[in-house]
């Protein structure tokens, strides 16, 4: 794999801090403009190119998961967000991915928890209802996708065949709700996720985050120990009165396995030890702690690099 700088010396310059040129060029791969992987993504960047003396990293809007790890994979970007689901069947060749993809866990950043979202008026109560309706299950390339259909499978609904599917980013439903265009959407992202925020915010508008937690066991029944509970305390959105009994998965940043240890250790060390000004881009970066290295299960090896800074700091990753 070719990383963007331009000589070992290079790399060299960034490890000690003495270069004044930004010779290496760190490409993060997020998510959509409406959630939240899109504005921390953009926090880490800001915090290595500024603590990383040779480094200009850029956080670019994807689809989200599934073409994060199919760019890692092809070497068009150095760090990508990812669902460890998805991860889980890149890394296996599994689902949307023909090949295995070399990829290593460097940080175990938050959970992500499945939004149902509706408003009022739309005669949604519960996952049942979403039969015969306008739903958006995630956009393409995205975990959210790969994680919606398993909970609607998970209630005996079939996507292509029950719903009027459609395939939006996050901020495109949450605007097509609003025009009276979509009935519901699903996205799984971290508390709180700006485009639900913003359409709660709407006059007029009431929100219904929608409970899906019956689908945890059928789904860990069939694709394993990946998924858990977790609430939507109430008050996490505007108007959001009661607690939503939801569906989770980690949230976990991922580079290619050849990446040299020297750089994928700085990233770490960068991150971990600048963690307070990405809390100031998503408080959802709060969660990326060395306790939760211990506890949010990646099941994709993690790279030499990010082991060294963790046994540095006392910590063993899960």
């Amino acid at each position: 794999m070719k990383f963007r700088y331009a000589t070992a010396a290079a790399l060299c310059a960034v490890l000690i801090g003495g270069a004044q040129a930004q010779d290496v060029k760190l490409s993060i791969s997020t998510g959509g403009t409406g959630g939240v992987w899109y504005p921390m993504g953009g926090a880490m960047a800001n915090v290595l190119s500024k603590h990383m003396k040779s480094a200009s990293a850029t956080a670019e809007v994807t689809g989200g998961s599934v073409d994060n790890v199919k760019l890692l994979a092809t070497n068009k970007t150095e760090l990508a967000f990812s669902m460890v689901d998805t991860a889980w069947e890149g890394a296996n060749a599994l689902g949307k991915f023909k090949d295995k993809v070399p990829m290593r866990t460097i940080a175990v950043v938050h959970p992500l928890v499945m939004h149902v979202v509706t408003v009022e008026g739309r005669g949604i109560d519960k996952i049942a209802d979403l039969k015969g309706k306008r739903v958006s299950t995630g956009s393409p390339g995205s975990g959210t996708e790969v994680m919606a259909l398993r909970i609607l499978e998970a209630y005996g609904i079939n996507a292509e065949k029950d719903l009027q599917r459609q395939r939006l980013s996050v901020a495109e439903a949450a605007n097509a709700v609003k025009d009276r265009k979509l009935d519901a959407f699903m996205h799984a992202a971290g508390v709180p996720l700006p485009a639900v925020t913003d359409l709660a915010a709407t006059p007029g508008t009431k929100l219904k985050l929608i409970d899906h937690a019956d689908s945890i066991e059928p789904m860990k029944t069939k694709y394993g120990p990946i998924y858990a509970a977790m609430a939507i305390a109430p008050k996490s959105y505007p108007g959001q009165e009661r607690e939503n009994k939801a569906a989770s998965v980690w949230g976990v940043l991922y580079v290619h396995e050849k990446m040299p240890e020297a750089l994928a250790y700085e990233i770490v060390r960068t991150l971990f030890e600048k963690q307070p000004e990405i809390v100031l881009g998503h408080r959802e970066a709060a969660n990326m702690t060395l306790a939760n290295q211990q506890i949010g299960a990646s099941p994709i090896a993690w790279h030499p690099g990010a082991l060294k800074y963790f046994k540095e700091k006392g910590v063993t990753p899960r």
